[in-house]
């Protein structure tokens, strides 16, 4: 089980080596995608991964560096299975967003391109519910709504497959918000930082042995700014032997 970290940066203006926020988790061959930062495409092709195992897409808020690469996506697999770059031929792609009105707005924006967006696979639109959203029997999926923003439609997730845990923070107005997650235990806690302090993060982690390893993501100015500062403080409260990490964009993390 392979993790691609293709954007890892918030939502700032644009930022050099970073793209807005993207991972997509490789189980056995097939893509399982979080969020859709702006060319989260681009750089997953270009590492090498076959687009056209995407199994399900999910979207944690209608927040622009959340998915400003999402149409950009679908536009790749159409391209790619047009050329016989692979073949989504009879395939079905799980899409979930936050609330009901995204995928109209990006659908409809979508036939106004090329070719109306005429495409030979399926795309199988699901809005976000608290609680288990997906599970094809090799990929787990559970939603929780969270704080981050006004309208409550944004979600972190837990994500479980081949015996391991992950647990995605998305953009969360508190770090408690996640706290039976995380007093659950996980493998891999992908932890965003652009709107908390490195060090809140990491003495929250710290107080809990059964999170395995904390990996930084949608990073903020803390980070973009003053990154050896940063790891020095997450270093002084996590140790230097791997539990805690500040993400790069075309990272591959493995479980």
């Amino acid at each position: 089980m392979k993790i691609y970290l293709l954007g890892t940066c918030s939502g700032t203006e644009p930022m050099p080596g970073r793209n807005h926020v993207s991972w997509a988790l490789d189980v056995n061959g097939r893509l399982y995608w979080f969020d859709a930062g702006e060319s989260c495409s681009h750089t997953a092709y270009l590492l090498g991964l076959d687009l056209m195992a995407v199994r399900s897409i999910f979207i944690s808020h209608p927040h622009i560096d959340h998915v400003a690469g999402f149409a950009k996506l679908l536009w790749c697999l159409r391209k790619l299975d047009s050329r016989h770059i692979g073949s989504m031929e009879g395939k079905t792609v799980d899409v979930f967003m936050p609330n009901p009105r995204l995928w109209p707005a990006q659908l409809e924006f979508m036939k106004e391109m090329e070719n109306g967006f005429k495409i030979n696979f399926t795309l199988n639109d699901r809005v976000i519910e608290s609680g288990v959203i997906f599970d094809d029997g090799a990929v787990h999926v559970e939603a929780l709504r969270n704080g981050h923003i006004a309208s409550r439609e944004s979600f972190s997730f837990r994500i479980q497959a081949e015996g391991k845990t992950i647990v995605f923070s998305g953009d969360v107005k508190s770090i408690t918000e996640l706290t039976e997650w995380l007093d659950d235990g996980c493998d891999l806690f992908l932890m965003e930082t652009g709107h908390h302090k490195v060090a809140d993060v990491c003495e929250f982690v710290k107080a809990r042995s059964q999170v395995k390893r904390l990996v930084f993501i949608h990073h903020g100015r803390e980070i973009l700014e003053h990154y050896e500062d940063a790891i020095e403080t997450a270093h002084s409260i996590l140790g230097t032997d791997g539990r805690v990490q500040i993400g790069y964009d075309r990272q591959i993390i493995e479980l």
